[in-house]
């Protein structure tokens, strides 16, 4: 008996040791997903991740998906990496099955540019490399070379004619771009550790994942800034949001679709983390969005009366209490009402920001009784007609409904239904108003439902952009070169119908849903993507 207690001590001894042994040289995909991640360069607003496999590229043979989002050129270029170097027969083997990060930055003068980070299998020696320049007929011509005192190689693809310069970052981690100034940033970022500035999903998540799209909230202004001449608004409430994602993709022919957390920071309070306080909510405010509509955000709140306080609260934060409690003090001292009170006990479930392909800026607020509503409204207002009025009173629909309402400073307005109508002039209201009395609806539209049916029913936050519709205000406001690129590309991103983002509260953080859906699939304009 005595035998078997110490032969059993011995194997289970014998089983641990091994388990570690197994455990310290398996290559876990959460571990190096972390590990690999830590050596981009921290002013990436998007990181795109997938799996360096066959399997991979083949779901996108055949479809104008990828072409449509990065562009031709961009995805010609990335597939002569993959097919002339990263498959070459002396490193493919150290690639195949590895995680490729593709991220977005911005550029010093103007514009973005890609990023490729990978990591290689252990064994992987860079003479290997240099094993590949001697090759011939490979097609490439490969220089040593220093950046910034890193080692690295420029790499010359005869096929199209352009430099790829890599950088070995240390501890089996290589970054490369064609943009030589990203390269040199690359170069000069160290590894930050498990300081990166992105949310990591689990190894199981990551394993099972298809790919993901990881997301730094805090780096769209200057990612946007680099694209747009003019300060627009698209986009304006998630551009403020102190906040990371990271987003799963779930494939569809026609449709790029994410699904995953935004993760709040904390200590850093925004306008949208207002709405982390309220359980998602079913949107039908969408269903009289004009037809004309180029962009809009719809918020939904299940609480009405919650919202508005916590409003407030954030008003007080913002150091801004007093100037809006001597606006509604003046308003009850010359209207005789107390507007804040009453407007919130009237406010119903979903208001929202639209700007039409004229752009005309609207604000289109459910309430509970509009019948109500208009007495309290003909008492701030100076009526120019028997159902129109500009308020008297500047900055009201900012200091009711927050920050996304500010555009509208001195509005127009009028009651259609249990709907206040705002606008900056009494024409656009005219046109609303034959919009809804004549039901020209974007939602009579089926393209719309289409993409519609691939979103989430409800939410708290919901951006959506229409292409075509978007046309003439982003030639305004695009930087000329990117507006001649996104005219130029085809097929680019004018072949998507649209685009929208929800955020819907989950625990004190987002759940979030992002889609993009093709006008159209033409599958036999691209037949060979990938070769």
């Amino acid at each position: 008996m005595k035998r078997q207690i110490i032969a059993t001590i011995f194997l289970l001894i014998a089983t641990a040791a091994i388990t570690v042994v197994y455990f310290k040289n398996l290559n876990l995909p959460g571990s190096n997903t972390s590990r690999v991640m830590a050596a981009i360069p921290d002013d990436a607003a998007l990181i795109f991740q997938f799996t360096n496999e066959k399997s991979f590229y083949d779901i996108f043979n055949g479809n104008t998906l990828l072409q449509s989002a990065v562009g031709v050129d961009n995805v010609t270029d990335l597939d002569t990496v993959r097919s002339q170097l990263i498959n070459n027969p002396l490193i493919a083997k150290y690639l195949s099955g590895q995680s490729l990060f593709v991220s977005l930055h911005p550029l010093k003068d103007k514009g973005v540019d890609l990023l490729l980070t990978l990591s290689a299998a252990k064994g992987f020696d860079a003479a290997l490399v240099d094993q590949i320049a001697s090759q011939k007929n490979s097609g490439l011509i490969i220089t040593p070379l220093h950046i910034n005192g890193v080692k690295g190689y420029g790499i010359y693809f005869n096929s199209i004619k352009k430099r790829f310069y890599v950088i070995d970052k240390g501890e089996g981690v290589y970054s490369a771009s064609f943009s030589q100034e990203l390269a040199q940033r690359s170069a000069q970022f160290k590894f930050m550790g498990d300081k990166h500035g992105f949310v990591l999903l689990s190894e199981q998540q990551n394993h099972n994942s298809l790919a993901n799209l990881y997301l730094n909230y805090g780096q769209l202004t200057p990612l946007f800034d680099k694209l747009f001449a003019n300060n627009t608004d698209i986009f304006r409430s998630f551009k403020m949001l102190s906040a990371k994602a990271v987003l799963s993709l779930n494939y569809k022919d026609d449709a790029f679709m994410f699904t995953g957390v935004s993760t709040l920071e904390k200590n850093n309070i925004t306008y949208l983390n207002l709405f982390t306080g309220q359980q998602p909510v079913f949107n039908h405010l969408k269903d009289i969005f004009p037809s004309t509509t180029a962009y809009s955000t719809n918020f939904s709140v299940s609480d009405p009366s919650k919202f508005s306080s916590d409003l407030y609260q954030y008003h007080i934060k913002a150091g801004i209490k007093q100037e809006q409690d001597q606006l509604f003090d003046k308003i009850k001292s010359e209207a005789g009402i107390n507007l804040r009170t009453e407007f919130n006990n009237l406010l119903g479930n979903e208001f929202a920001i639209i700007t039409t392909r004229y752009e005309e800026k609207y604000a289109i607020i459910s309430v509970k009784d509009g019948s109500k509503l208009l007495p309290f409204m003909l008492n701030i207002s100076n009526m120019v007609t028997d159902h129109i009025g500009q308020f008297k009173y500047n900055k009201l629909p900012f200091f009711l409904l927050g920050d996304a309402f500010g555009v509208l400073k001195k509005p127009y307005f009028m009651i259609l239904d249990n709907y206040l109508i705002l606008a900056t002039s009494q024409k656009e209201l005219t046109s609303y108003s034959d919009t809804y009395l004549n039901r020209k609806f974007l939602s009579k539209i089926d393209q719309y439902n289409q993409f519609y049916d691939l979103l989430s029913e409800r939410s708290n936050v919901a951006f959506f952009i229409n292409f075509k519709n978007s046309q003439s205000i982003l030639k305004k406001d695009m930087l000329p070169d990117m507006y001649d690129s996104y005219q130029r590309n085809n097929p680019g991103w004018k072949n998507f119908y649209g685009a929208s983002f929800q955020l819907s509260s989950a625990e004190n953080n987002f759940y979030t849903n992002f889609c993009m859906r093709l006008n159209n699939v033409d599958t036999a304009a691209v037949n060979n993507q990938f070769r």
